[in-house]
């Protein structure tokens, strides 16, 4: 590389950091557009959702490389976030469904499972759940 490539890349170039903030500053207004009265997508809220998503993981994607400076770093970066993010995708994988089969869906969402119900411990074996009341079970003091 010569030596005009290198200065070019450079870390520290202050006039990247400004065209990543104009980037930032873009596709936030982006984002707000979905809220404005010009959004074409109000009727289906899946696009707008999917739109959102997309300019979100954009402008985490120029945080990271730009201003916590990945883009700079070796290729080392992949071994702790390819694994740190493949983590992350069992946690996902593995809780949804125990969140999802916590509760029936009913009026509101707030109805025990069947199955929740059933292994949960009666009232007279969960009094560690509800301590007794500050007045009850001692003395008065006059």
């Amino acid at each position: 590389m010569t030596e005009h490539d290198t200065q070019h890349h450079e870390p520290h170039d202050t006039r990247v950091y400004w065209y990543v903030f104009f980037a930032l500053f873009v596709l936030t207004g982006a984002s707000f557009f979905t809220y404005s009265d010009y959004w074409p997508f109000h009727d289906t809220p899946a696009v707008g959702w999917a739109f959102m998503m997309a300019v979100s993981v954009t402008k985490a994607t120029l945080v990271m490389l730009f201003f916590m400076h990945l883009k700079y770093e070796a290729n080392w970066k992949y071994v702790l976030t390819i694994p740190a993010s493949v983590m992350a995708v069992f946690l996902i994988v593995a809780l949804v469904p125990d969140v999802m089969w916590r509760y029936d869906p009913g009026p509101g969402g707030s109805t025990p499972s069947l199955e929740r119900v059933r292994h949960a411990p009666r009232p007279q074996e969960a009094q560690w759940l509800h301590p007794p009341a500050p007045h009850e079970g001692r003395p008065a003091h006059h």
